[in-house]
């Protein structure tokens, strides 16, 4: 992959790389020839996929990113040329539940992240993962740019909101630094993919609910969103990064990662696609339960300002998502958690590369 040939034997840290996405990110790079450093929470829940790629992580460290200088210590210790944070407490309903860990984790944690890199001379980079939830929602058909306003009702997108105001400030305090250094935001859709254990997710909750031969519970079922695989944005943190790395100033801004308008379907579509591949199982609609909190109804991403000028745009569709997924889920070939990893990325990258020019 001509594209992100940069990227080999660079010293790469990647915040949360035990969590869902941070996983897959970690060995997508390995594969690339990065030099992977992990730094993440000990004992984080979400690391089915962690489990089956943790060898190919090169030094890690644990530690909370809401502690300054556990963190800035890290950061110190191992001088990384780039840095993708995905570290975060990723789920909305967690967020109602527990506001100040939210807050904390969110919030303070890419605070401290950004200043831990602005401070450290071998860092080139920063790619600050937050979320399309960042955005105002105000319940519209509207799918979201880069420079609409910002804003959220709960913790968790009030947060993403917050870490991205703190980003752009930060990219223009790193503007100042002697040594270059050039920090970017990605935003995301609705990722799916083998290895997610999260509560409060449509995908994982499917496969519980399936597994042990329940009716599948579903609290949205109108609620639309953008589903994509996690090997879509993650190729868009790739992008992005490369550019930092080759000192591409005009990287260093705002993006959307999302899928195609046609993959933005509701929930109870995609329950309905599920368990056509699945080829069996039923769903019920379930109210609201103690503790749980209101969702925007409608999220959609614009997505061409990444096409326009990163060359990124979405590879697999969501039937394609699905099926990969579904695949990583039943096994039928009996992989190991790394073997059916490395094979979704090994067809990504064959679609990608009869799509796009390299």
């Amino acid at each position: 992959m001509s594209r992100l040939e940069n990227l080999r034997g660079r010293r790469v840290l990647v915040t949360g790389h035990t969590g869902f996405k941070g996983a897959w990110l970690s060995l997508w790079l390995h594969l690339l020839g990065a030099e992977v450093i992990g730094f993440s929470k000990y004992g984080h829940p979400n690391d089915t996929v962690y489990r089956g790629i943790f060898d190919c992580i090169d030094e890690e460290a644990y530690g909370d990113v809401a502690d300054f200088s556990i963190l800035q210590a890290a950061v110190n210790r191992f001088k990384p040329e780039l840095i993708f944070h995905l570290a975060a407490q990723s789920l909305v309903q967690t967020g109602y539940q527990q506001p100040f860990l939210t807050f904390s984790s969110n919030v303070t944690g890419t605070l401290n992240l950004l200043e831990a890199a602005r401070r450290q001379t071998s860092v080139k980079g920063v790619v600050v993962v937050t979320s399309d939830k960042c955005y105002r929602n105000l319940g519209k058909t509207h799918a979201f740019v880069e420079n609409d306003p910002l804003g959220g009702k709960d913790p968790y997108s009030a947060g993403k909101a917050c870490a991205a105001l703190m980003t752009h400030c930060y990219r223009d305090l790193a503007a100042q630094r002697p040594q270059p250094l050039l920090i970017a935001e990605a935003r995301a859709g609705n990722v799916i993919g083998g290895g997610d254990d999260s509560a409060f997710r449509l995908i994982p909750d499917m496969v519980r609910a399936l597994q042990e031969g329940k009716p599948i519970g579903i609290r949205n079922p109108d609620h639309i969103r953008p589903w994509q695989h996690c090997l879509d944005p993650l190729y868009g943190y790739l992008l992005l990064g490369t550019a930092l790395l080759a000192g591409n100033h005009k990287a260093a801004d705002a993006w959307n990662f999302g899928p195609t308008p046609e993959s933005c379907v509701s929930v109870q579509e995609l329950v309905n696609r599920w368990l056509a591949l699945w080829g069996s199982g039923t769903f019920e609609v379930v109210g609201r339960q103690q503790g749980q909190g209101a969702e925007a109804q409608v999220l959609q991403l614009n997505s061409q300002k990444a096409e326009q000028h990163l060359g990124r745009r979405p590879i697999w569709s969501l039937a394609s998502a699905l099926s990969h997924t579904a695949d990583w889920y039943r096994n039928p070939k009996n992989r190991s958690i790394r073997e059916r990893c490395e094979q979704d990325i090994a067809d990504f990258e064959a679609d990608l590369q009869q799509q796009v020019p390299t």
